[in-house]
Formats: structure tokens, C-alpha cells, sequence
């Protein structure tokens, strides 16, 4: 089971060593330097940052050491969890001689590659499941902007593969109960002293968030009905908000439907959300996939259907960002709750 108190201080140490080895590789490196001036310089022309490029390429390599934390993670969930039949980095008994058989396979057909290659191959493997694409895409994540140098993955590999000496078992395992991917949440938060300094994250606790859906979406639902009320949440975080109203909405289309895969796809199209945090949507739009398949008792992520997660990286307070559009194109402005006071 996942003890993420001796958890998230070796995920910490392990976000900062790839720090360090990122930036040695981005000052080395005369090409990946250029590329992040050229990123820089961009940003610096549309008005979106006032740091320096040597405060700016520190901030934006702690994102990429983050994401590729993340994608482990994700994929040590599902290999832990059986959401996949494959087991790339590591596993108990069997599973783990398959993630042995699976590294040496990739190495005898491509001999002069290093295991920062083979990341990029589970990567891209685990992001062609259509369940899990948008976790691994291009464009979505920092993930694919630097990777650390062959001798930082071989060591990176070798930390998810560690054994506990008195146990006999893996160090680490994401076995969880019910599929809960609340934990996820506590990294989010705790991961990174940058993000959390910069973005000021914190936890919502659970009695607050079902305070606060009993009295926004449940009298929502009752003033428009179930099929009109759409929950957007312009800071979702890590997701909680949007877990709850997807379970919410999920029990009440079931009532209706009697078919888990149209009730969820209809619960999903029921919830919107938006974070200027990259991390915290990669991971609320995880957490939703899992409970999604949860809900309709699926085993394994590529039998999912190709579900729409309507969630965003961007800042909600820009009127022309992407929850603006969403909100328009919902008809939010029409349709304000008789309880709602003040917009």
C-alpha cells in the first residue's frame, strides 16, 4: 500500500537530484540551452514573466524534474494497481521479472541507447492507451522538453526497482484501495518548494469540499437538472472538486441510465475545471480517468473508452483564457442559480 509519509521525502530528494542534473545538461548543452532561450523569449515578448532567463530556466527545469516524477508515478499506479498488463519499471514476483525481461528486450534492439531512451519509449507506449494519452502528450506536459542525462535515468529506474532489505519487498509501491488517488493530492502539494511557493498550494479537506458541493452543485442540479448543470472549477487543483462532482453526478445519471459507461461519460461532460498549475492538471485529469474506470468496474485502461476530460492549463482571471471561452459557450451567463449572488 502507498505510505506516502516515507513517500514524498524520497520523491522530493529524487525531483531535486533530477534538478540539478537538468540544468548541468541545459548549461552544457549548447542546443538545449538555445531552445530554452528561444522558449524564454517568447514568454518574456507576450508579457507572461518578468524574471530573469537564469531564474525563468531554474523555474521551468524544476517544472520538467516534476513531470517526469509525475509520469513515473502514473505509471508505477498502474502497474501496481493492474490497469495494464505490461510492467515497464517495476513489480512484485512475476511482475517484476516481466519489467526485467521488458528493460533487457529494449536494449538488445537498441544496444547504444540509455535508459533515458527507454523512458521515453514507456512514455510513449503508456500514451498510446487512450485513457491515459493526454498524460503524456506533447504540448501538455514539460515532460518532453529536456530529458536528464543516461546516468540520471539509470539511477532513476534503479530507485523504483528498490528493494527494502528487512522486507524483501519493493521500497515503494502505489497499491491502493478502491482505486483512491487522494494521496496524489499530498504530492501535488509537497512535491516541488518552487510550485508550492509559486502557486501557494494547499489542500482543500474533504468535509470543506462536501460542504461546499452541497451547496453549490446539488441546488444547482435541482434549479436546472441533470441534463443542463455543468460545475466548472477555475483553480481545480488537484481535482478534488471535480472527483467530487463527477461521483456526485455519476450515481445520479445511473439512476436514469443503468449503463456505467454512458453515466460516466455524462458525469465527465458534467465537470470543468481549469489550473494555472500544469502538475495539478495532469494530475486531476488522472484522478478522473481512475475513477471513471472504477465506476464502470473496468480492469484495464485499454478497454476505457476514449472519454473527453474537460480540463485546462491556464489562468482563469485572463478573461480570453480557455475557461472564459468554456463558460460562454456553456451558457453559464444565462443560467445563474437564484442562489447565487454575486458574480
Amino acid at each position: 500500500m502507498v505510505n506516502i509519509k516515507t513517500l514524498l521525502p524520497d520523491l522530493k530528494e529524487l525531483v531535486k537530484k533530477l534538478d540539478e542534473d537538468l540544468l548541468v545538461r541545459a548549461i552544457g548543452n549548447p542546443e538545449i540551452d538555445a531552445g530554452l532561450q528561444e522558449a524564454f523569449h517568447q514568454i518574456e515578448k507576450g508579457g507572461r514573466t518578468a524574471q530573469t532567463y537564469e531564474v525563468w530556466r531554474e523555474d521551468y527545469l524544476d517544472q520538467v524534474a516534476v513531470a517526469w516524477v509525475l509520469a513515473c508515478v502514473f505509471v508505477r499506479f498502474m502497474e501496481d494497481n493492474h490497469l495494464i498488463d505490461e510492467c515497464w519499471l517495476a513489480g512484485e514476483g512475476e511482475r517484476r521479472r516481466l519489467a526485467e525481461d521488458t528493460h533487457e528486450l529494449f536494449f538488445r534492439q537498441h544496444p547504444h541507447d540509455t535508459d533515458r531512451e527507454y523512458f521515453q519509449h514507456v512514455f510513449h507506449e503508456v500514451g498510446k492507451i487512450p485513457a491515459s494519452r493526454d498524460l503524456f502528450a506533447e504540448g501538455k506536459t514539460p515532460l518532453w522538453a529536456v530529458a536528464p542525462s543516461g546516468d540520471a535515468a539509470m539511477k532513476l529506474l534503479a530507485f523504483w526497482q528498490e528493494i527494502d532489505a528487512e522486507e524483501g519487498h519493493l521500497k515503494r509501491s502505489f497499491e491502493v484501495e478502491g482505486g483512491d488517488t487522494r494521496f496524489l493530492g499530498d504530492l501535488y502539494q509537497e512535491l516541488s518548494e518552487r510550485a508550492k511557493k509559486k502557486y501557494a498550494l494547499l489542500q482543500t479537506p474533504v468535509f470543506v469540499e462536501e460542504f461546499i458541493l452541497d451547496r453549490t452543485l446539488d441546488p444547482a442540479i435541482d434549479e436546472f437538472g441533470l441534463d443542463t448543470v455543468r460545475m466548472i472549477d477555475p483553480t481545480c487543483g488537484s481535482g478534488h472538486f471535480v472527483l467530487g462532482g463527477f461521483a456526485r453526478l455519476f450515481d445520479l445519471w445511473m439512476k436514469r441510465e443503468d449503463n456505467e459507461i454512458v453515466a460516466a461519460k455524462k458525469a465527465l461532460d458534467g465537470v470543468w475545471g481549469v489550473d494555472i498549475n500544469p502538475f495539478a492538471v495532469a494530475i486531476a485529469r488522472f484522478r478522473l480517468i481512475v475513477a471513471a474506470v472504477q465506476a464502470c468496474g473496468i480492469k484495464r485502461l485499454k478497454h476505457a473508452p476514449d472519454w473527453k476530460i474537460h480540463l485546462a492549463t491556464g489562468d482563469s482571471l485572463e478573461w480570453h483564457s480557455e475557461i472564459h471561452k468554456s463558460i460562454v459557450q456553456l451558457g453559464i451567463d444565462r443560467c445563474r442559480p437564484s442562489w447565487v449572488k454575486n458574480w
